[in-house]
């Protein structure tokens, strides 16, 4: 891809790694409410823990977009998005398998099904996602359906980001802009027919509005966008907006008004906002202002923070398994915290046991193929 002249080169981000914690951890935390749930007063917020995937989509295509480089073939783009996700996710899914599937499973134990090779094997190969039938979408791994929205992306990302690309400062802003209108419209076309087509399409299709916002607005960034935004501000905007659609005991008979009107457009809402913490966080940073997220122990949460996504379920569900359904109350706290130290810890080893070397590896492996082709494609013109 031909860059812009005045394109800046992109920096490694470290805020926004220490951001990935979080999102994950959120997620970390709607889980939890299967095994130890909190009292209503509390539970009303942790059920949007599952929007930190919005946050990872939206992330995904900043990230992708603010890293790409001129003269990176869609080839190499491809493999090394395959060594960066799908080791890990292979064997997360070799750990799932016996949590969640049995050959004889117990009615009682609801989160078990019965052992089909043929949905495991749309797991392994990380299509699953492009089903709307629970049994399929949640097969395997039950976290990992995320990975094929992920894997769409990325097919499609060498063929949108250059279009973007040709966009100047103000063209980028107008069309991310543009895509969050579009997620509107198409947000609206489901709720007037919502057994129509649009809704009835895959969660890839869906979701890609998230990831083109994210490229957008990256670009944006490359050409030099710098907007002071505090990044305090999205996450008032996240509580708040959390707080409103939340059944939240107190405050109800005083939002319910404004509940009706918004909560349909949840989806939307919060993609608006974590695109705008990534703006302000990115921005911030890039002023030379990073904050407390850019910190050693965060930046290196915020690297395990895919192996955690990918292990948390099953570490949950194990607890659920050994020590059954917990009742709604504050205690859990403890719960919470036992758990959480379990999972980091399991992410920590498979950062540094699986994902991070094997990633090495595939990634060495295809430089030393392509040196070796580009040696003998030399050599056989000078001869």
């Amino acid at each position: 891809m031909t860059e812009q002249p005045g394109v800046g080169h992109a920096t490694r981000l470290d805020s926004i790694t220490g951001l990935r914690w979080w999102a994950a951890f959120v997620v970390f935390g709607y889980h939890m409410l299967v095994f130890a749930p909190l009292p209503a007063s509390a539970a009303s917020l942790l059920q949007f823990g599952h929007f930190g995937v919005t946050f990872f989509f939206v992330l995904s295509g900043f990230v992708l977009t603010w890293s790409m480089r001129p003269g990176t073939t869609k080839a190499t783009f491809y493999w090394r998005r395959f060594a960066r996700i799908y080791p890990l996710s292979l064997v997360t899914l070799l750990l799932a398998i016996p949590v969640f599937y049995s050959f004889h499973p117990d009615p009682a134990d609801w989160w078990v099904k019965p052992v089909s090779i043929g949905i495991l094997l749309l797991s392994v190969v990380l299509l699953q996602g492009w089903s709307r039938d629970p049994a399929i979408l949640f097969s395997g791994n039950p976290a990992a359906w995320t990975l094929t929205v992920e894997m769409f992306f990325y097919a499609v990302h060498p063929f949108i980001a250059p279009v973007v690309a040709r966009f100047s400062k103000r063209g980028a802003l107008w069309a991310a802009g543009g895509v969050i209108a579009f997620a509107v419209l198409t947000r609206i076309a489901t709720l007037l027919a919502p057994t129509g087509w649009i809704a009835g399409l895959p969660w890839p299709i869906l979701r890609l509005n998230e990831f083109v916002l994210g490229i957008c607005i990256a670009w944006a960034f490359r050409l030099g966008w710098r907007p002071k935004l505090h990044p305090v501000i999205p996450l008032v905007g996240l509580l708040v907006y959390f707080l409103v659609v939340a059944d939240t005991p107190g405050i109800d008979a005083i939002d319910q008004p404004l509940e009706v009107v918004i909560t349909p457009y949840a989806s939307e809402v919060v993609t608006v906002l974590c695109a705008a913490l990534i703006i302000a966080t990115a921005s911030r940073e890039l002023r030379g202002r990073a904050g407390w997220t850019a910190s050693k122990p965060l930046v290196a949460l915020g690297e395990w923070s895919f192996a955690f996504y990918l292990v948390h379920a099953t570490i949950i569900y194990v607890a659920l398994e050994v020590f059954g359904l917990q009742p709604a109350r504050w205690a859990n706290l403890a719960w919470f915290a036992v758990l959480l130290v379990v999972a980091t810890a399991a992410a920590a080893a498979l950062h540094l046991g699986v994902e991070k070397p094997l990633e090495t590896r595939l990634r060495r492996w295809q430089q030393a193929k392509s040196s070796a082709r580009a040696e003998k494609k030399s050599a056989a013109v000078g001869g």
